[in-house]
């Protein structure tokens, strides 16, 4: 059986060096040559000061991709094996849903019923970060792409019937399907919807979940930019674990797991890797990221990340908030973003969130340079007013059982209440 094992391992990690061009390793070891001796921290420390790229020239389609390791694989397999819920709205019940069970189903609808075929899958983001990174992290959203052409408006009608369709296979025992309209399945389960048409071309189906960890569907074509900062840049092609979890009937093991192959769409691998691990924020071209990457930069800063190049990072905070205020121009939308972003990222966080928009405050105060003087303070107020309401909130839960609370909301005003008390003074009366 592990000679077997063997060959089938080794043939999907051919049949990814095929599709892809991956660089080939055997048994999760690098090889050795130029690429194994830049991956020390001395060497990327040089590459770092240099940009990146010791040649200055474009990077070599083997440095995006890595093999993982079993401790990585191990940690993949807990994401993809735990049981998420997705919330109902109204009277729909709540889903418990495996990933890897939404990932088979999904992709046996858009192949065998609705004849759109997956090139592949991958997770993305948060998730795949913290599957990379060497100590436990957190993540919110779970985010899924899907490699599947959207060449004509026809396809994106069957992707968006394909996952509908999913979860109906995900209903409890009971429940009568057939008066289900995938309309009603949208309005109870999705969080929110995107179709993007415009040079690019991919859509978005959020899964709702109340504890702000939304199962993101993401189908794409083609998108020119895939990340904001290096370590939200890598993306693990599932593929080979999945045709692992159909044909294989024996448990994972040190001795016995698929090889699975993850990029990073940043460019180098190694260099985002250490990025990760010493908690470095680090960008190509913010003015190509909608919203300029500022929000993620704050919520970087707030989680105890530095600067990989300390000294351009001015320059690049300049070239985010001028994106940022292009983006969204008006105060609502900026109001509607900075009130979105925090409820999808800060759950439960009242502290870090009130620290996050201090942060957020400073860099718009002192980078922001394309908006004329009423624009600015008016963006500048509305932080202030987000975070002095953040701040109310976070108190308002530590003085619950406390009779009087120390800070009142009361006609768009905070403000302490007067409680008097008894005057010490004998030799003249207080009044």
């Amino acid at each position: 059986m592990l000679c077997q094992w063997s060959s089938f391992s080794l043939w999907c990690l051919v049949e990814k060096v095929i599709r892809a061009e991956l660089p080939l390793r055997i048994d999760g070891q690098q090889e050795q040559s130029d690429r194994s001796e830049e991956a020390t921290p001395e060497r990327l420390r040089q590459r770092l000061e240099m940009g990146g790229n010791k040649d200055g020239g474009q990077l070599a389609d083997g440095q995006r991709f890595a093999v993982l390791s079993y401790e990585q694989v191990s940690k993949l397999d807990a994401v993809m094996e735990e049981v998420m819920p997705i919330h109902g709205r109204g009277n729909f019940p709540t889903l418990e849903v495996r990933l890897k069970d939404l990932v088979r189903v999904v992709r046996g609808k858009l192949e065998s019923e609705q004849s759109v075929q997956v090139r592949d899958i991958r997770l993305n983001g948060g998730a795949a970060s913290h599957v990379l990174a060497p100590e436990a992290s957190t993540y919110n959203d779970l985010d899924l792409i899907f490699a599947v052409d959207l060449s004509n408006q026809r396809n994106f009608d069957k992707v968006k019937t394909a996952v509908l369709d999913s979860l109906l296979d995900f209903l409890p025992e009971g429940v009568v399907k057939k008066r289900i309209s995938t309309c009603s399945l949208k309005e109870a389960y999705v969080h929110k919807m995107v179709k993007v048409t415009n040079g690019d071309r991919w859509s978005l189906i959020s899964l709702s979940n109340n504890r702000g960890r939304n199962i993101e569907l993401k189908f794409v074509d083609t998108m020119r930019r895939q990340f904001e900062f290096s370590v939200d840049s890598f993306q693990i092609i599932l593929d080979s674990l999945l045709l692992f979890y159909g044909c294989s009937q024996m448990a994972m093991s040190e001795n016995f797991y698929p090889t699975v192959v993850a990029e990073s769409v940043y460019g180098d691998f190694q260099e985002a890797l250490y990025h990760l691990h010493k908690k470095l924020i680090a960008t190509r071209n913010p003015e190509e990221i909608r919203g300029g990457g500022l929000l993620k930069y704050c919520n970087l800063l707030v989680r105890d990340y530095k600067p990989a190049r300390p000294e351009k990072i001015k320059h690049l905070e300049r070239y985010m908030c001028s994106r940022f205020f292009i983006d969204f121009g008006d105060i609502n939308q900026q109001r509607s973003k900075l009130e979105s972003y925090l409820a999808n990222h800060f759950m439960g966080e009242e502290q870090n969130k009130y620290e996050y928009l201090l942060v957020l405050h400073r860099v718009v105060d002192e980078s922001t340079v394309c908006l004329m003087g009423h624009e600015r303070r008016q963006s500048l107020a509305l932080i202030e007013e987000l975070a002095c309401r953040t701040y109310y909130f976070e108190h308002q839960a530590k003085d619950l059982f406390q009779p009087h609370p120390h800070i009142v909301f009361g006609g768009g005003f905070f403000f302490t209440p007067y409680a008097p008390y008894p005057c010490s003074c004998s030799w003249m009366p207080c009044t």
